[in-house]
């Protein structure tokens, strides 16, 4: 989400860096959250998000009780372009089951999801606001231009074993997922809406549509909060899950978060809670940006000596008929 698995967190608090590239001074996490968010990490840089989660689950029509525990992983790198981000998305789960008959467990790969996000349109790309010295209410004024959003597209594929109790065929399976993503900035960035729109296992004898909503907000330069409501429907399983949780930023490459999750009926009713971690590796980045810096810093100094030589030659022509 800034998946909060859409969250960009800790981003928040640098918001105008957004202006200028998809690369951010802190780092942009898409946890604790479910969504994703419409920025890339940035070319040639690599982030890992990852986390782990209590379960607890109770249905009432079948009378089972189940408790558990679960892992999750995002790998995210910028590559070829600053707009394209490669995401791997892995989430392995177990649980156990008691019914008034029998007890059972269930383990397994929950999700495998390997694809791409592109941004296709950035509202503040090429846009830089200028302070008014002679006013502060229109420096903190609502901007029209915050209605409108950034848009991403992700296109990726399911990668589902065989006998796989978390899916709906003992078959192996590959199957396509799409989304839109669109992200809002509020209050000067203070406040980050994200929406996400989702067609997954398409083609599938269970295509699945869902969406997620997210609402992130910046207390300060460490902290910040967000909720969330997602919503899945398809022939195979329906919910809706309000969650929230808090980010803390331990330095410009490295967050960790809490969050919980519930839902609003008994067939089942689930708790999730969990905690998490995310880590980037920026260096490639500004190595590349300080070359960059050395190059251009190198090619005017030598169209400076040449202005300079050019001049001296002028001189002496001059002087061969003075």
């Amino acid at each position: 989400m800034l998946k909060i698995k859409n969250l960009l967190f800790a981003s928040l608090f640098f918001v105008p860096q957004f202006f200028f590239a998809q690369y951010t001074d802190v780092i942009n996490s898409n946890r604790p959250g479910e969504t994703m968010s419409a920025y890339a990490v940035g070319k040639s840089v690599i982030q890992g998000e990852i986390g782990v989660y209590g379960i607890k689950e109770k249905h009432d029509l079948l009378g089972y009780d189940a408790t558990g525990f679960g892992t999750d992983l995002s790998v995210r790198y910028g590559a070829f372009l600053e707009q394209l981000e490669f995401i791997l998305d892995v989430q392995y789960q177990m649980e156990n089951f008691d019914t008034p008959y029998t007890t059972y467990k269930k383990n397994n790969f929950r999700q495998t999801v390997l694809g791409a996000k592109y941004l296709i349109y950035d509202p503040y790309k090429n846009y830089k606001k200028e302070a008014n010295i002679y006013s502060y209410k229109a420096n903190h004024s609502f901007q029209w231009r915050e209605l409108i959003p950034a848009v991403s597209v992700f296109a990726g594929a399911n990668f589902v074993g065989a006998d796989n109790p978390y899916y709906f065929s003992p078959e192996s399976a590959i199957s396509p997922k799409v989304a839109l993503v669109t992200q809002n900035l509020f209050g000067g960035g203070r406040w980050v809406f994200v929406t996400n729109i989702i067609a997954d296992y398409i083609g599938t004898d269970y295509p699945s549509y869902g969406y997620v909503l997210t609402l992130t907000h910046g207390f300060n330069d460490k902290w910040s909060g967000f909720v969330e409501n997602q919503g899945y429907k398809s022939d195979f399983y329906s919910d809706a899950i309000v969650r929230g949780g808090a980010a803390y930023l331990l330095s410009p490459n490295m967050q960790v978060d809490a969050s919980i999750s519930t839902n609003f009926k008994n067939t089942p009713s689930i708790l999730y809670g969990g905690v998490g971690l995310s880590w980037r590796y920026d260096g490639w980045y500004k190595e590349k940006q300080i070359a960059n810096k050395n190059k251009d810093k190198a090619k005017k100094n030598s169209d400076n000596k040449e202005n300079i030589d050019y001049q001296e030659k002028e001189r002496k022509r001059k002087a061969k008929y003075e």
